[in-house]
């Protein structure tokens, strides 16, 4: 039932981008430099069947990190073919206690919850939070440009799949931009209140200075 679910929302997702190409893919050319509109096509010529797949959703991700996630995936700099088509796959692991940060990506996301229990949610533009408990074959989507999260609140690792309609969605984690910078301390407290011994504590923890 999962594998349908998840079948059906990788389908869902792959023919909602609705711009128009005038030639039937765009594989990137990793020989040069990528535009503001992604990579330049790759020769008709020398692409193959394998610049179409990627192998390694079925691995686990590295979470043994400060928030105990792992994201990994398919976009354009690990598999090729999806360069111009508009969307992009990401596994998420998230071990128990642990959560996805709070951040933001430059386009919109859609969620499955494969295995465990997470509290999944966004903030909108006038601060009003919407979140929910997600468990195994629900789906939540996340509107572009919006601040959102995941926490793992179960007693299992949590897995997810998200998929994000572009080949390259960015991600700006709020935590890292704040204390991973270089800006003085006393600038991040004037402009979120924090004080200045916190402010230095947390840029210790992320790796910011000043």
């Amino acid at each position: 039932m999962i594998l349908k679910l998840f079948i059906a929302f990788w389908s869902l997702i792959s023919v909602s981008y609705g711009q128009t190409s005038v030639v039937d893919f765009c594989v990137a050319d990793y020989t040069i430099a990528k535009g503001p509109a992604g990579y330049s096509c790759k020769n008709a010529s020398k692409v193959t069947t394998d610049d179409f797949i990627f192998s390694g959703l079925d691995v686990k991700g590295n979470t043994s990190n400060l928030f105990k996630f792992a994201a990994s995936g398919a976009y354009d700099l690990t598999l090729p073919g999806l360069n111009g088509l508009g969307l992009s796959l990401f596994r998420l692991d998230i071990d128990v206690g642990g959560a996805v940060p709070i951040h933001t990506h430059r386009v919109s996301e859609v969620i499955i919850v494969m295995e465990g229990t997470i509290i999944a949610g966004f903030i909108s533009s006038d601060n009003a939070a919407y979140f929910k408990t997600l468990n195994k074959g629900d789906v939540m989507v996340f509107p572009q440009a919006l601040l959102h999260f995941q926490v793992n609140v179960g007693n299992t690792p949590a897995l997810a799949f998200v998929s994000l309609n572009s080949p390259n969605p960015g991600f700006q984690f709020t935590s890292y931009s704040l204390f991973a910078n270089n800006l003085p301390s006393s600038i991040v407290e004037k402009i979120t209140l924090i004080d200045e011994d916190q402010v230095k504590k947390l840029k210790s923890i992320f790796g910011g200075t000043n």
